[in-house]
């Protein structure tokens, strides 16, 4: 895109822009959870419970490995539309070269650590005897192709800001794509397993990188690559940096309460427990990643309009995105209620876990519909360059509020069964397992309400500029 046609940001009406930059990012976050879904679905029906098990404990070590990925291409990202905003090119390409730089070298990091103390890693977020040994083979091909992940995920996202948010839908429905055809490939007909599901994975996110980096080397874009960018600068990667610390934060401190909540789950409930949160867990992620196609489309809308000091569209620009996210989790807290044994199906064909699974999923999802507020109001505060409100936001749902009640609420409600007075009383038939599951959404009800207090009064800061309404 060129320089003159990024000033739409802040011309256009905000519903046909938000429109314009959302629907492509909702596709693409879409076809991005059908990578987990996916794998789930194939391994769950051609290996086994315990395989699927086994990919619930590897997950939080696959969004550990993401988060610093998001650290580089969340904060990289919202500093280039903060930059063409103030119409500051030169520094807008610098940005650009230090994503790549910083996603090689994390990269690279993540990769050696990982492989060399996998299996106490594994141990620790929750694997048992029975599921290490999938754990183990999913997660060797994936730290493998860590690298590659990280570039994939970064210029993806820089993609975004430069105003291509179709190239960047297009790249992740083309990997998506080759993951489902290679997924039964591997899996069923080669007899890999789980490894051949990771195999598929990487495979299918080289192409795409071959895909943005062609894009990127292209003088006709706004900021592309070319010689005397490629070395690190400190200012810039201290800001981007400091900026994609929230939803890296965020990440990390998801990652730990999975762990947390793994372990509580094998503590209550064995490694079934394990695989219905993984399968509940999934669903919902499906949802979410659609929220976070529309914070996409915010971002270099809002982050565009705060830079040129535009506070009224970007006022609009969040509104709208809170109502549109509102409804996409009213969405899943319906289904969730109403029919949950449908979607936990596509997992499995295990009827004890089916069984199992389909209350615990129906708890897990009773909240959903005030979800999308407090997700929506962090990816604020990162686009305008406020993390630090976007860290205490998502840091105290993920810590301070949800920890304490995953390790209390199954202590509280195993004392309050023991000290029921009549065996036949509601007390009496309280599990430790269930304060694990309501744990859940207990806490996301106080995220919202935390969100909905700080946001309402800081917006009340913004100068009021103006132009007109849409």
């Amino acid at each position: 895109m060129s320089a003159p046609k990024i000033t739409e940001l802040g011309t256009q009406s905000i519903r046909s822009l938000l429109l314009k930059y959302a629907t492509p990012g909702i596709i693409a976050m879409t076809a991005m959870s059908l990578y987990n879904m996916v794998d789930s679905i194939f391994i769950g029906h051609g290996v086994g419970a315990m395989a699927l098990s086994g990919l619930t404990v590897a997950k939080p070590f696959m969004d550990i490995c993401a988060a610093f990925g998001t650290l580089v291409g969340v904060g990289a990202s919202s500093l280039v539309a903060i930059k063409l905003g103030e119409k500051d090119y030169r520094s807008a390409n610098d940005v650009l070269a230090n994503v790549v730089i910083l996603n090689v070298l994390l990269g690279a990091l993540v990769m050696v650590v990982g492989l060399f103390w996998l299996d106490p890693i594994l141990y620790a977020f929750g694997a048992s005897d029975a599921t290490i040994a999938y754990a183990r083979d999913y997660m060797q091909i994936i730290l493998a192709g860590n690298i590659i992940t990280h570039i994939y995920y970064g210029l993806n996202s820089m993609l975004r800001s430069i105003g291509h948010p179709k190239i960047s839908m297009y790249a992740t429905i083309l990997a998506v794509l080759l993951n489902v055809i290679l997924d039964p490939i591997f899996i069923f007909v080669l007899d890999m397993g789980v490894r051949g599901a990771a195999l598929a994975t990487i495979i299918s996110q080289v192409v795409s990188v071959v895909i943005e980096m062609i894009i990127f080397l292209n003088p006709k874009e706004v900021i592309y690559f070319h010689r005397g960018i490629w070395r690190l600068k400190r200012d810039i990667t201290m800001r981007a940096l400091g900026i994609g610390m929230a939803p890296f934060l965020m990440h990390m401190a998801s990652c730990f309460v999975v762990i947390v909540l793994n372990n509580q789950l094998k503590r209550y409930g064995g490694d079934m427990a394990i695989a219905t949160f993984g399968i509940t867990n999934r669903f919902m992620f499906f949802f979410a990643m659609i929220v976070m196609g529309i914070q996409q489309g915010m971002q270099p809308i809002v982050g565009y309009n705060y830079g040129a000091q535009l506070y009224e569209r970007m006022k609009r620009t969040f509104k709208l995105s809170v109502y549109c996210a509102t409804c996409v989790m009213g969405v899943l807290w319906l289904i969730g209620l109403v029919f949950p044994e449908g979607f936990i199906r596509l997992f499995t064909h295990d009827e004890i876990l089916i069984a199992q699974s389909a209350m615990p999923a129906r708890v897990m999802l009773c909240t959903m519909v005030m979800v999308g507020f407090p997700m929506i109001t962090g990816n604020f505060y990162t686009s305008i360059g406020m993390a630090p409100k976007a860290i205490f936001l998502s840091l105290t749902r993920q810590v301070i509020f949800l920890i304490p009640c995953i390790l209390c609420l199954p202590l509280l409600f195993e004392w309050l069964s023991t000290v029921a007075s009549s065996p036949d009383s509601f007390l009496s038939t309280l599990q430790p397992i269930w304060g694990v599951w309501w744990s859940l959404p207990l806490c996301d009800a106080l995220a919202a309400i935390l969100s909905a207090i700080i946001i309402n009064r800081d917006m009340k800061k913004f100068t009021v500029d103006p132009l007109p309404q849409d």
